[in-house]
C-alpha cells in the first residue's frame, strides 16, 4: 500500500475555513460511540445498511478503475478517505479491499473506539478527529461520505472540502436521506419512535434532495456519474433500487 496516492501538501487552512461541524451533532454521536460495533445496539440500522452500501461501492470501484471484478483487493495501491467515519464501519472494509485508509470524524469518542477496534482486527487505519478543513490532509483516490451531509452546518462548504480532497482521476461516493414525506414518516417519525434509530439523530429539515446535492457537487466542479436509491421492503429489507424517496447513494468525479 506504499504506492497509495496521498499529497503531502495541505489542501485547506484552518484560518480560512469556517466550521462545518455542529457541536451538538458531534456530542450526540460521540455519546453512542461504545455501541457503534454492536449490531443490536444503537447503530443497528447502520449495520443493516452497510452491506447495501458496500455492494454499491464495490461495483463503483470496479467500474471506475476497470479492475478485476474477482479481486479481493481492488483498492490495493490506492488511498481512501472516509469523512464522518463514526467508529469505522466503512473504513475497515475499505482497508480489507486493499486501500490505505484515513477516517475523519467530528467526535473524538468515535475515533477512539474506531482506533481500538481496527487494532483489535489487525487493520491499519489512520483515524483523525476534527474539522476536515483543518486537518491538513492531502488528496485521496477514493473519498466516501455516508449519511453525513445531513448533519453538517454548511453544506456548500462541506462539499467543497470533499472535492478538494479528491485526487485527479479519483472517485467520490456519497449517501444521504432524501427530504420527502416518506423519509419523514419512516426515518424520523417511525425509526426513531420504535428505537431503530436513536432519538434526535435526524432533523428532517436538514435532509437534502438529489437535485440539491447534485447542484452542490456541480458547484464544486464534480459530475455525478451514477445514482441509486436505497429502499426498505418487508421481503428484501434494505436494498438498492431506482426509488430514491427514502435514501440514495451516488458517485461523482472531477469534471473533465
Amino acid at each position: 500500500m506504499s504506492d497509495a496516492t496521498v499529497s503531502v501538501e495541505p489542501v485547506s487552512a484552518a484560518t480560512t475555513d469556517p466550521a462545518t461541524i455542529r457541536p451538538a451533532e458531534a456530542a450526540h454521536f460521540g455519546a453512542l460511540a461504545r455501541e457503534w460495533w454492536d449490531p443490536k445496539g444503537s447503530s443497528a440500522m447502520l449495520h443493516r445498511l452497510n452491506p447495501v452500501r458496500l455492494g454499491f461501492i464495490r461495483q463503483a470501484i470496479d467500474l471506475h478503475w476497470a479492475g478485476d471484478i474477482e479481486s479481493v483487493r481492488p483498492l490495493a495501491g490506492k488511498s481512501a478517505l472516509d469523512v464522518g467515519c463514526g467508529a469505522g464501519l466503512l473504513c475497515e472494509p475499505l482497508a480489507r479491499l486493499g486501500a490505505s485508509v484515513t477516517g475523519v470524524d467530528a467526535a473524538a469518542e468515535n475515533v477512539a473506539v474506531a482506533s481500538a477496534h481496527a487494532a483489535g482486527s489487525g487493520l491499519s487505519v489512520d483515524y483523525r478527529a476534527g474539522e476536515l478543513g483543518e486537518l491538513g490532509l492531502g488528496q485521496f483516490d477514493l473519498v466516501t461520505c455516508m449519511e453525513v451531509i445531513e448533519h453538517v452546518a454548511d453544506k456548500p462548504r462541506f462539499v467543497a472540502q470533499l472535492a478538494r480532497h479528491l485526487a485527479p482521476g479519483g472517485l467520490m461516493i456519497l449517501s444521504t436521506p432524501n427530504r420527502t414525506a416518506a423519509s419523514r414518516l419512516l426515518l424520523v417519525q417511525g425509526a426513531e419512535a420504535v428505537g431503530l434509530v436513536p432519538k434526535g439523530t435526524h432533523q428532517w429539515d436538514d435532509f437534502i434532495t438529489p437535485d440539491e446535492l447534485c447542484d452542490l457537487l456541480h458547484a464544486a466542479d464534480l459530475d455525478v456519474t451514477e445514482m441509486r436509491g436505497i429502499a426498505f421492503g418487508p421481503l428484501k429489507g434494505l436494498h438498492l433500487t431506482d426509488d430514491m424517496a427514502l435514501n440514495y447513494i451516488l458517485t461523482a468525479r472531477h469534471r473533465q
